[in-house]
């Protein structure tokens, strides 16, 4: 839907008067770095030129009305500022209320309710963060309403983040948030999560571009496997402090970690622990590589984080497994691994321009014979962070 048709439907639902105002926040692909950003690592993830469109127009009272064109079933859910609690007849209205909530939290008070209309052209249950981008897409809305200038992108990320894992609770890091906040086009976002320090790495993709493919697996992350994850790495990080001075996994090289893994007492801790210890060693290597426009090299890297987080991690699954073993064996692959939370979702390819057709048209078709159903296929674009239309 264009900009023009979404204000629209708007005036359509909500009536013609008063301004309107436009806002998108792009989804996000991590490109490598997966499970890193709550461990204290680097991630790689960049924007994509899909995501979360907002239309909005201020109240005069404290109501708040919401609508998605993506969930045209649940019609207008209505709330009001005096309500920001979670609560799960909100359905996905607890996004945006997590972050007004969060706004409240840090002494920023919303003196008026708001009309929302909500489109995203992300797949839902998709691994490429639509929440996230849901988040920021309504951290935006709430400081150019409101003139909260002091709140930077950044802060606008970090609050996305508050309200998720503490309105909404699912434990995630900051990556998602911060890609749709911070993106740049044509850039990946090579971001310490321990101290939030960040460059832009231009990706340069001589002859190849970034393919996507949803395994049409949904999976939800507020969800028992990925906090279980959390927590035995911090688990294993405690086990290790008792014995060297660290803060983070993400402080460990390769070296360190097999020195002391021992002081890890459990065997499938100790494989968590590795590999987030070697994923960050990994987006490190990754990173140094594309800035030598070694690309082969940047894929191979991609190659070992799934096999680490189909083996060491064990966030993957049947059905992304396959994908990744058919795109691995392809010729014009040079890499191929799941990003995302995990447990479904979507793989992240790098296939050489002349093989994209075939890539598309093969893993489509075994796809479809081994599970049962149709992959979706895109082959996208690196965009520009959360704006103002």
């Amino acid at each position: 839907m264009t900009k023009e048709q979404l204000i629209a439907k708007f005036k359509e639902l909500y009536g013609a008067d008063g301004e309107v105002r436009a806002y998108f926040a792009p989804g996000r692909v991590n490109l490598i770095g997966e499970h890193t950003d709550y461990n204290g690592g680097h991630v790689f993830p960049c924007a994509l030129t899909l995501g979360t469109y907002g239309i909005v127009r201020n109240r005069e009272d404290r109501k708040l009305r919401f609508y998605s064109a993506n969930f045209e079933k649940l019609g207008v859910i209505e709330t009001s500022l005096d309500e920001l609690v979670p609560d799960e007849k909100a359905n996905w209205t607890n996004y945006p209320k997590g972050v007004m909530w969060a706004f409240e939290k840090r002494g920023y008070k919303l003196p008026h309710g708001l009309d929302i209309l909500i489109y995203g052209n992300i797949p839902n249950g998709s691994g490429l963060s639509s929440s996230a981008s849901l988040e920021v897409l309504t951290g935006l809305i709430l400081k150019d309403t409101f003139g909260f200038d002091g709140v930077s992108m950044i802060d606008i990320a970090l609050i996305g983040q508050d309200s998720e894992n503490n309105f909404n609770g699912c434990n995630c890091g900051i990556m998602d948030q911060f890609a749709s906040a911070m993106g740049k086009k044509d850039h990946a976002i090579f971001l310490d999560t321990n101290t939030l320090n960040y460059e832009y790495a231009p990706v340069v993709l001589e002859d190849a571009k970034i393919v996507i493919t949803n395994s049409k697996v949904k999976h939800s992350l507020v969800d028992s496997a990925y906090n279980d994850r959390r927590q035995e790495c911090e688990t294993a990080l405690k086990e290790l402090q008792e014995v060297m001075d660290i803060k983070t996994l993400g402080d460990l090289t390769e070296e360190e970690y097999e020195a002391y893994k021992d002081a890890i007492k459990d065997p499938i801790r100790q494989k968590r622990a590795k590999h987030a210890v070697y994923e960050n060693q990994r987006a490190i290597r990754a990173v140094a590589a594309l800035k030598d426009n070694d690309v082969e090299l940047f894929g191979k890297l991609m190659n070992a984080s799934h096999e680490s987080l189909r083996y060491d991690y064990e966030v993957s699954c049947e059905e992304i497994d396959i994908l990744v073993d058919l795109a691995q064996a392809m010729p014009g692959v040079l890499g191929s691994r799941i990003t995302g939370g995990g447990f479904g979702g979507c793989t992240v390819s790098i296939v050489k321009n002349d093989a994209v057709d075939h890539f598309v048209d093969e893993i489509g078709k075994i796809y479809e014979e081994k599970v049962g159903h149709k992959a979706e296929f895109y082959v996208v674009d690196i965009g520009d962070g959360a704006k103002t239309l």
